[in-house]
């Protein structure tokens, strides 16, 4: 069963592969996730005339594919069949798709080789420097995209970790002015998930930490924005107004914004006052 990591990659590597088609000028783009098992499965494929290569299950180190994942650098042949420097494992099924000079890219992730995007030419060539490139540029941004949607899952289980650990079921636990930070720098984060399916369910989360948040809050708290009530756990926790921007992933000025609305809205003339104010209606911890 693949794991949420090796469908993020998938996911990334179908994305790149059209513009990668384009970029590269090559006629034939493919790749797949590196899965637990370090074995590149070849899954998406464009351009291709055949289904020799889709479903290919490359091993560690064998074939372009596999060495370029293990040595995590690109490598490139100018003549599959008859390269020197290679395995050749898996020339059926790049003979049956008539493939000949190729290139293969891995996607690199804090130090792991995620995926690996390759590219064929149907006669021998060098390829070019040009070509090369297209294929390193295209996994940087690959990576860059799984890098992000790493750290949403990651934030989204500290998240859900913190909220089922809290002590009591609402704002006024020891624990939930955590909780708070986390679902502002959860929120943040999901603005820059370019995934609607992810930003959705992230923000679905966020949705159900603020639900639980306000079950401890007075009746007659004011209504609060969560960017405001973010701003106030934030400066509850010490955060200048750049601190909180560099946590909410907002400019200084937008934090001033929120955190005067929310000093008017609780009728308070100071930030230590609005935070006071907002622990006493149970609107933080």
């Amino acid at each position: 069963m693949r794991s949420h990591s090796d469908r993020d990659a998938t996911t990334e590597i179908g994305s790149a592969l059209p513009g990668l088609r384009r970029s590269s000028g090559l006629p034939v783009v493919f790749g797949g996730a590196v899965r637990a098992s370090e074995r590149v499965h070849y899954t998406e494929l464009f351009g291709a005339g055949t289904d020799a290569i889709r479903g290919l299950v490359v091993q560690p180190g064998r074939g372009l594919g596999g060495k370029a994942a293990a040595m995590r650098r690109p490598l490139w042949v100018p003549d599959y069949l008859h390269a020197e420097q290679i395995s050749h494992d898996y020339d059926a099924a790049v003979r049956a798709e008539g493939l000949k000079a190729l290139v293969a890219t891995p996607i690199v992730v804090g130090g792991r080789t995620r995926g690996v995007l390759l590219g064929g030419l149907r006669r021998s060539l060098t390829l070019g420097d040009r070509t090369v490139a297209a294929f390193e540029e295209a996994a940087r941004e690959a990576g860059q995209r799984i890098a992000v949607r790493d750290e949403a899952r990651r934030r989204a289980a500290e998240a859900e970790r913190a909220r089922a650990a809290a002590d009591e079921p609402g704002p006024g636990s020891p624990r939930w002015a955590e909780v708070r930070a986390l679902n502002a720098e959860l929120r943040s984060l999901a603005a820059d998930v370019d995934d609607e399916d992810m930003r959705t369910r992230l923000l679905e989360v966020c949705a159900r930490m603020d639900a639980a948040a306000s079950d401890g809050t007075r009746p007659d708290a004011p209504r609060m924005a969560p960017r405001e009530i973010d701003v106030l756990a934030c400066v509850a926790q010490g955060c200048t107004n750049a601190d909180a921007a560099r946590r909410l992933g907002l400019r200084p000025e937008t934090v001033k914004a929120y955190l005067r609305t929310a000093m008017r809205r609780l009728e308070a003339h100071t930030r230590v006052e609005a935070v006071t104010e907002a622990r006493r209606y149970g609107l933080l911890a």
